[in-house]
C-alpha cells in the first residue's frame, strides 16, 4: 500500500520520506522517516497489528498509543512517525478490514457463474460471518475517529469502504439483474446502514444479558449469519 501523502527522496544512502502534507496543511514540523519503503510499510503494518491484537480483548477507550507501542519493535514516540493520533490507527485497521471483506466479496464474482437470490444473501452473509472484527468496528463512534484522522488518510479509508459497496452493486447486478438499478441502489443504501447494528445484536456481554432480564426485555440471540442473511433475503424478495 502506498504511503499517502509522503514523497519519497534518497539521501545517504536511504530513501527518506517526507510528509508533505503536513507541510502543505501549513505544519511547522515536517516528519521525516529514514529508512526504505518496505521498512517503512513493514512498520505501519506492525502498529496496525499490535492495535489489532489489543482491541481482541480491551475497547477502543481502553487502548491507549503507549500500550500500541509496547507491543511494537520500536519505541512508542517512533509511532508518531506513521500515525498522529489512536484514531489514526483505527482507521488504518479500519481500511484493512474493508480490504479484507473486499477480497471475499470479489471471490463471490470469481467464483460463481450464477446465484438465486438466496444463494447472493447466503454468500454475503458468510463473508459477514468472517468478518466480525469489521462489524466491531462499524459499531463505534465513527465520527471522532474520522475527525481526529488526517484527511489522506480518511480518504484511503473511504476508498476501501466504496470499493464494498461497488462490489455489493456488481454482485446484485450479475446474479440478481431483474431487480433493476433503482432497486439494487434501495438494497444497498439499507443494508450498508443495516451493518452498523450488527454486532451489538449478535455480541451482547454477559453485563447486557443480565440488565436485560432485570428490565424484562424479550432478547433473542442471533448470530451474525442468521442477522444478515435474514435481512438480504427480505431485502432481495421486494
Amino acid at each position: 500500500m502506498p504511503l499517502l501523502g509522503v514523497d519519497t527522496v534518497s539521501t545517504n544512502g536511504y530513501d527518506v520520506a517526507v510528509d508533505t502534507v503536513s507541510i502543505l496543511m501549513g505544519r511547522e514540523e515536517e516528519i521525516v522517516i529514514k529508512g526504505t519503503p518496505e521498512l517503512i510499510s513493514q512498520r505501519r503494518e506492525e502498529i496496525i497489528s499490535a492495535c489489532e491484537k489489543i482491541y481482541q480483548t480491551k475497547s477502543f477507550k481502553e487502548i491507549t498509543l503507549k500500550e500500541i507501542g509496547n507491543e511494537t519493535s520500536f519505541s512508542r514516540p517512533t509511532i508518531y512517525n506513521y500515525f498522529q493520533t489512536k484514531e489514526e490507527i483505527f482507521l488504518a485497521l479500519f481500511e484493512s478490514e474493508y480490504q479484507r471483506w473486499n477480497d471475499d466479496l470479489e471471490r463471490i464474482l470469481e467464483e460463481n457463474d450464477q446465484l438465486t437470490r438466496t444463494q447472493v444473501a447466503e454468500k454475503i452473509a458468510h463473508s459477514l460471518e468472517r468478518r466480525e472484527q469489521l462489524l466491531k468496528l462499524l459499531s463505534m463512534n465513527n465520527y471522532d475517529m474520522e475527525a481526529n484522522s488526517r484527511p489522506e488518510l480518511l480518504v484511503a479509508f473511504k476508498e476501501a469502504y466504496g470499493t464494498s459497496m461497488t462490489n455489493i452493486r456488481r454482485i446484485l447486478s450479475r446474479f440478481c439483474p431483474e431487480i433493476g438499478k433503482e432497486e439494487s441502489e434501495n438494497c444497498i443504501y439499507v443494508f450498508f446502514p443495516f451493518m452498523f447494528g450488527i454486532y451489538p445484536y449478535t455480541s451482547v456481554t454477559k453485563k447486557q444479558k443480565t440488565a436485560m432480564e432485570d428490565a424484562q426485555v424479550d432478547f433473542v440471540s442471533h448470530s451474525i449469519y442468521e442477522i444478515t442473511y435474514n435481512c438480504l433475503v427480505r431485502l432481495l424478495a421486494k
